[in-house]
């Protein structure tokens, strides 16, 4: 690898409790720990610079009265472009080599706009699967309508979100994808170098060690948004097949907080609601539980997933999205989709306490594999070739731009407007 670039970093989430804000705290851990030059922008509850190492800055921007709500705790921003004067000056201090967006958030847009109109070579990592989400929450806004309009609907607006964030990516000379379905995606649309930037998982914090139950009940978990795209309500109906089928002594324990918790807490009687946990008493969550049942079929990756088998705590995942790459079949856990078949393997673990203990030892091997050192290791290879590439087209006597979709033009034109921040000494403190 060439002398480790400059790389100014553009989240979507980093103080969240998500997995694009878990794996941007690890991106700024490693940078820390490498003692690589590191500049990250991200928003924040307050405007403000810091320094947590010699090497890495870390510049929050605070969200203002524009900003709507997307998640419990992410909101976006309609006028963040407010510090579009003060950040550039944060960046430019800096000299990138490269500038890292994580998606089409308010940051990302920001981060986007600065990498085109500076002449600086853009990676882009693709975290979401944000067209799936706004398929699945209009079905679920749409509940009352008749099943046919519904579909269609959510169909088509499945369909055009898809085709707007592909143009979005294709802003980028570096992609960045979690696995490698979506890999070939990017590659096939836009026909731009995609690397594989998979997750890691501190197997340190995520132990089977942490156990400490002194009952004899099955509990079943799950760690996530309660929100539509999550396919959480799978879980009330996993619940009542199971007590229809005259299954032992057993209950739920589901961790995290979204608009389907009022659904879900009076249809599951036998279910532990404790809210957003983190750190340790999320470890002690997850390797309390007996199995992991998680039902999404929008996830590009499944942090929590990984996070579970870390706990040695075998899985159950649908067919659909990244999560069935983490699952060795019958190994560390099973591939199900619908009630019927994930009853089943529910069922065979309560009853085989020799298979469940099998399992819940190859889970935790399995989750021993990933490491974070070498995912970002990998990422700066990434780095390395967006860098040359853009030196090479500069050095051909271009500027190592790449020409535009349309909605790139709205984002890098129509819709940056120049202003100083509202706050003193925002970004630039």
């Amino acid at each position: 690898m060439i002398a480790a670039p400059r790389v100014a970093y553009f989240p979507d989430s980093l103080t969240e409790v998500n997995g694009v804000a878990r794996t941007s705290q690890q991106l700024v851990s490693f940078a820390t720990e490498r003692a690589l030059p590191f500049l990250c922008v991200h928003a924040g509850s307050a405007s403000r610079t810091r320094h947590p190492s010699a090497t890495v800055t870390r510049v929050e921007l605070r969200r203002g009265r524009m900003s709507c709500g997307l998640e419990r705790d992410l909101r976006f921003d309609l006028a963040l472009w407010r510090y579009t004067g003060a950040v550039r000056a944060q960046v430019d201090a800096f000299g990138p080599d490269l500038i890292h967006i994580t998606g089409p958030s308010d940051v990302g847009q920001l981060g986007a706009y600065l990498a085109y109109t500076m002449g600086v070579p853009l990676v882009a990592s693709w975290h979401t699967n944000v067209h799936d989400f706004a398929e699945s929450r209009l079905a679920s806004a749409l509940r009352w309508a008749p099943a046919g309009i519904r579909r269609g609907l959510s169909a088509a607006v499945g369909r055009h979100s898809l085709t707007l964030l592909i143009d979005f990516y294709k802003m980028a000379r570096v992609l960045l994808a979690p696995n490698e379905e979506l890999a070939g995606l990017l590659r096939r649309a836009t026909n731009r170098p995609v690397h594989l930037m998979t997750r890691g998982v501190d197997t340190r914090l995520f132990t089977p060690l942490r156990r400490n139950r002194g009952d004899t009940d099955f509990v079943i978990g799950y760690v996530g948004r309660l929100s539509p795209e999550k396919n959480v309500r799978l879980l009330a109906a996993l619940e009542a097949a199971l007590v229809t089928r005259g299954a032992p002594p057993f209950r739920f324990v589901i961790v995290g907080d979204g608009s389907e918790r009022a659904w879900l807490e009076p249809r599951m009687p036998r279910a532990e609601f404790p809210g957003v946990l983190t750190g340790e008493a999320l470890a002690r969550a997850y390797a309390n539980l007996d199995v992991f049942v998680f039902p999404s079929t929008t996830d590009t990756y499944g942090n929590v997933v990984q996070e579970a088998c870390a706990s040695g705590v075998p899985v159950i995942v649908t067919s659909s999205g990244g999560p069935r790459f983490l699952v060795r079949e019958g190994v560390t856990g099973f591939v199900r989709d619908d009630v019927e078949g994930q009853i089943e393997v529910v069922l065979e673990i309560m009853r085989n306490p020799a298979r469940a203990a099998a399992m819940r030892i190859a889970a935790r091997e399995s989750a021993r594999q990933a490491s974070w050192p070498r995912v970002f290791e990998r990422v700066y290879d990434a780095y390395d070739e967006c860098v040359r590439g853009h030196r090479t087209a500069v050095d051909a006597g271009g500027q190592g731009r790449r020409e535009l979709s349309w909605l790139a033009r709205i984002v890098t034109a129509g819709l940056a407007r120049k202003r100083r921040p509202r706050v003193a000494g925002a970004a630039a403190a």
